[in-house]
């Protein structure tokens, strides 16, 4: 006898995740039932659903910790080919994009917490280290924001030539440095502090002024201007 989990045709239209969206909405959609509809079927035993759920509960239900996942990782998954295992991905990867594609335009930045939120987008779920600039101009508006460089687990190359280059190119006044630190360690290293304080004295020449070096991770942040070390 056919499995009757094994197809969303069976539910009551009501439950299935596509009619559902329809008829009452995105947001009345689990997030099992998105994930379901991404990948659109289960395996012999799992409903697309179901299916969804024990990939949401393996990482704990967290969709930050499933936006880390590798398209191999998702492989796993009896029912998780490699299509449908890109689609979870890119999903994940645009909500990611999202997140940091707030516009710029006549923004002002006139806190640490502002910076980390503006960047906070860019720099979150990420398994390597990248390296950010915020370009302003003299009255703090944001004039871009952009990826220096990127790197690995434990840290990325930084050329300052090339920090004041872009920001003699984008005519600004006034650059906030970031990074962030995949470990979730809050701590700056040596080589932090000694890259903030070259990056500070070269812009003094070229009066451009560091407003900031932040180091970001999903739980928090740490600002070299908010402890004095700028």
């Amino acid at each position: 006898m056919e499995d009757k989990r094994l197809t969303i045709k069976r539910w009551a239209e009501e439950d299935r995740p596509r009619e559902k969206l329809l008829l009452k909405g995105k947001s009345a959609l689990s997030d099992a039932e998105l994930i379901a509809i991404l990948i659109g079927s289960g395996n012999k035993h799992q409903s697309a659903v179901e299916l969804s759920q024990v990939i949401l509960e393996y990482y704990e239900n967290d969709l930050s910790s499933l936006a880390k996942v590798s398209v191999k990782d998702l492989q796993k998954f009896k029912g998780i080919g490699e299509a449908k295992a890109i689609t979870i991905v890119a999903a994940l990867e645009l909500g990611r994009r999202r997140k940091s594609a707030d516009p710029l335009k006549k923004l002002k930045i006139t806190s640490s917490k502002e910076a980390y939120k503006l960047l906070l987008g860019d720099l979150s779920d990420l398994q390597h280290e990248e390296f950010w600039l915020v370009f302003l101009k003299r009255n703090n508006e944001v004039i871009k924001k952009e990826m220096l460089s990127r790197g690995g687990i434990s840290g990325t190359i930084v050329d300052s030539k090339m920090i004041f280059k872009r920001a003699l190119e984008e005519i600004a006044s006034g650059i906030i440095l970031a990074h962030n630190h995949p470990s979730g360690n809050l701590n700056p290293s040596i080589e932090d502090i000694n890259l903030t304080k070259k990056v500070k004295d070269a812009g003094k020449s070229l009066d451009i002024v560091i407003l900031d070096h932040l180091i970001i991770t999903e739980n928090g942040f740490f600002s070299f201007a908010d402890e004095d070390m700028l």
